[in-house]
């Protein structure tokens, strides 16, 4: 089955197309498809890029930089972004803070953050997880104390993506620690990271790199102004960025580029004669032609700051297909993916040296953003009605 896009969106994505591949400067474009790690600098450049072409954020209000598009032409955006080899927009700052304070922010708040917020002039962390307190986040224990015009934080953050880079980090804290349900007692905060008192830690992974890292608050005051919404509603508003969230995580697009580029591999090396790696392949396309329908689905019936159910879906199928053809890369590579990674300096393929520590980073996706565990019981609960 393939989609037949109309004349109309046939012209967009081409126009999309000639954009994302002369506009985007090539050494960016390489490093994504090398899968390397892009420095700060080239996610900066690529998304104020895009922005200046009104391409970063199409889905928020137009008022605030986003189009006036259908959700397949948003789709369409997406997909050709990912096989153009662009790298997406900062998801912290386009599909995390930014939604949530067009959607729930006041308007000095929309004013200050979301021109700055699209362009990454700032550049913001997530603040949810804590060390007792991940796929169980309304066990968060960092408080918030109204003192005068100002709240004083006192807690720890992890797994605070790229935290080495933020400016601002949105958070949240418990502000009612007597609240009859735990989820009723969060609020939502915007901190300034260079305020006194916060301390950025990175923590090293299994594949040797440093992405993410533990935020500590001590004693942080932060203006009230910084309270998004109003004080004890943070867990309407972090759900509504989950939901967001959950539906970026599924990364259709680029997954299926990867896959391509492993089928070609395959093809280089003789295996696609093998069955056992053409069925293998055959099997992942139509498994990610599915989820990409499940996507537009997802698009379509998301409204009123209330995500489709069906985002829990795409989380946990996207993962599970993102690291099944991160998986494939390592069985092609054979011996070669023992190598050191980027950093060996041997003749084997660039591909082969990166197919293990990308396989190793890419654990995490079945984590983050709500473990797929924690995934099936909301799609048993809310979707098979168990």
């Amino acid at each position: 089955m393939r989609r037949q896009l109309s004349a109309e969106d046939a012209k967009f994505r081409d126009e999309l197309r000639e954009f994302f591949t002369t506009r985007i400067p090539e050494e960016i474009r390489e490093a994504v498809q090398a899968r390397r790690e892009l420095t700060k600098d080239q996610m900066v450049e690529s998304q104020r890029i895009l922005n200046a072409a009104g391409l970063a954020v199409p889905h928020w209000p137009v008022e605030w930089g986003g189009q006036e598009w259908t959700q397949l032409q948003r789709h369409i955006w997406h997909e050709e972004m990912a096989l153009a080899c662009v790298p997406p927009p900062l998801t912290f700052n386009t599909n995390m803070v930014g939604p949530v304070i067009a959607a729930f922010g006041s308007p000095e708040q929309k004013e200050r953050f979301l021109p700055a917020t699209a362009n990454l002039d700032i550049w913001w962390s997530q603040g949810f997880s804590e060390p007792d307190a991940g796929s169980d986040l309304a066990s968060l224990r960092t408080t918030a104390v109204r003192d005068g015009d100002d709240y004083v934080v006192n807690g720890q953050k992890t797994w605070t993506t790229l935290g080495q880079y933020g400016d601002w980090i949105f958070t949240l804290v418990r502000t009612d620690p007597t609240a009859p349900k735990r989820q009723q007692g969060i609020s939502f905060l915007l901190i300034d990271m260079t305020t006194p008192g916060l301390t950025v830690r990175p923590i090293e992974l299994i594949d040797g790199g440093v992405e993410v890292n533990e935020v500590f608050f001590e004693n942080v005051r932060v203006p009230a102004e910084n309270l998004v919404g109003e004080e004890n509603k943070g867990w309407t508003y972090a759900k509504f960025l989950l939901g967001n969230e959950r539906t970026g995580i599924a990364s259709v697009g680029a997954t299926k580029r990867n896959l391509a580029t492993a089928k070609q591999h395959a093809a280089e090396l003789g295996l696609l004669d093998d069955p056992a790696y053409a069925g293998r392949i055959a099997e992942l396309e139509n498994q990610l032609l599915a989820l990409e329908l499940t996507a537009l689905r997802v698009a379509g019936n998301s409204a009123d700051g209330k995500p489709d159910p069906a985002s829990s879906i795409l989380k946990l199928q996207g993962t599970v297909l993102q690291q099944a053809v991160t998986e494939l890369a390592v069985d092609l590579a054979g011996p070669a993916a023992l190598a050191s990674g980027a950093g060996d300096t041997s003749e084997l393929p660039e591909w082969a040296r990166l197919s293990t520590p990308v396989y190793l980073n890419y654990r995490k996706t079945s984590i983050y953003g709500g473990s797929n565990e924690v995934q099936r019981t909301i799609i048993a609960g809310t979707i098979l009605g168990l």
